[in-house]
């Protein structure tokens, strides 16, 4: 009886384990940092506070195939700026605290 009850209790908790819902990033501008590597904020670049270091910053850019990043400079918004090429094409790329890179033809 005793091995019945173990046996019904842990179903139990892992019939609970398994409904639980995940949740989604929110696509509006006001995202919070979040981990969400395969999502980009539909707004970005958002302005805010932004811990990435020149090197970090650097490193995540040409991680997303940008190649000849020179010029990288932290604006007062917090976004990081930089002359990059991609594809052989000049531009103009972004990142923001997020995580989100964007870019822009020169």
């Amino acid at each position: 009886m005793k091995r019945i009850a173990i046996a019904i209790g842990a179903l139990c908790v892992l019939t609970a384990a398994h409904a639980q819902d995940t949740t989604k990033p929110a696509t509006d501008a006001q995202t919070p940092a979040v981990a969400t590597p395969d999502t980009q904020n539909p707004a970005a670049p958002v302005a805010g506070e932004n811990s990435f270091t020149e090197g970090q910053a650097k490193e995540r850019i040409e991680a997303k195939g940008y190649a000849e990043v020179t010029g990288l400079t932290k604006g007062e918004d917090g976004i990081w700026s930089a002359s990059a090429t991609k594809d052989g094409k000049p531009t103009t790329v972004k990142l923001d605290f997020q995580g989100n890179i964007t870019d822009a033809p020169k």
